[in-house]
């Protein structure tokens, strides 16, 4: 049985019972909400670390690519998602079809999609990214890397609670990079706490959308 159920042209996970991204516009939701919550593109420099909770179909890292490709920024963007259901090069290019804006990134990446979650990392032009297949609890404790920006894009903790956990919460907070900062379209309340225990600065700030609210953290 298929991960994916599509409504109109948007990805919805048949687990989770939640849309990979906004309905209205995921392109204009993603640049909002991560890329804007974490400073992007401004604070691109060469050698930066992105990391995703959730990589889902690909729209983060095709919105982040796609800002670093157009930045003009020397070496490749250093990605590393967290994913423990993939979903195939034919649904990422059907779930980043509607998005013309970064339409060559997209099909970049749903044409690498298969072989790169086989090997576990994707080599393209100005992107290095490395895939964490498996349960995020474990994966993320694992890596031993340290990020500039983190994008906190698993499905709603109501849907998903698992991904938002204040243990895996803590290993995030954990390896990120002094400076380094968290966007999420959440903004529940046990989010944002967990945040603060594991030693971040954290802001409810307003939403994009029809969401009022979101959450954006950085590590001093």
């Amino acid at each position: 049985m298929p991960e994916i159920l599509w409504r109109g042209g948007t990805p919805v996970s048949r687990v989770h019972d939640d849309p990979y991204f906004s309905v209205d516009d995921g392109l204009a939701e993603t640049r909002a909400v991560y890329l804007a919550g974490c400073g992007l593109p401004g604070r691109y420099r060469p050698g930066f670390v992105l990391a995703e909770l959730g990589a889902g179909a690909g729209l983060s890292l095709a919105a982040a690519w796609a800002a670093w490709r157009r930045a003009g920024i020397p070496g490749p963007l250093r990605y590393e998602g967290f994913e423990a259901a993939p979903p195939t090069g034919a649904e990422v290019a059907r779930a980043l079809a509607p998005f013309e804006d970064i339409a060559e990134e997209a099909a970049l990446l749903a044409a690498a999609w298969d072989g790169g979650v086989a090997a576990g990392r994707l080599v393209l032009p100005g992107l290095d990214a490395r895939l964490h297949l498996g349960d995020a609890r474990e994966a993320v404790p694992a890596w031993e890397g340290a990020a500039d920006a983190w994008f906190l894009d698993g499905f709603a903790p109501a849907r998903n609670p698992d991904m938002w956990e204040p243990a895996l919460l803590a290993a995030v907070a954990a390896r990120t990079a002094p400076g380094g900062r968290l966007a999420s379209y959440t903004a529940a309340g046990r989010v944002r706490r967990a945040l603060l225990a594991a030693g971040l600065e954290v802001r409810r700030v307003p939403g994009h959308g029809r969401k009022r609210h979101m959450t954006r953290a950085w590590r001093p």
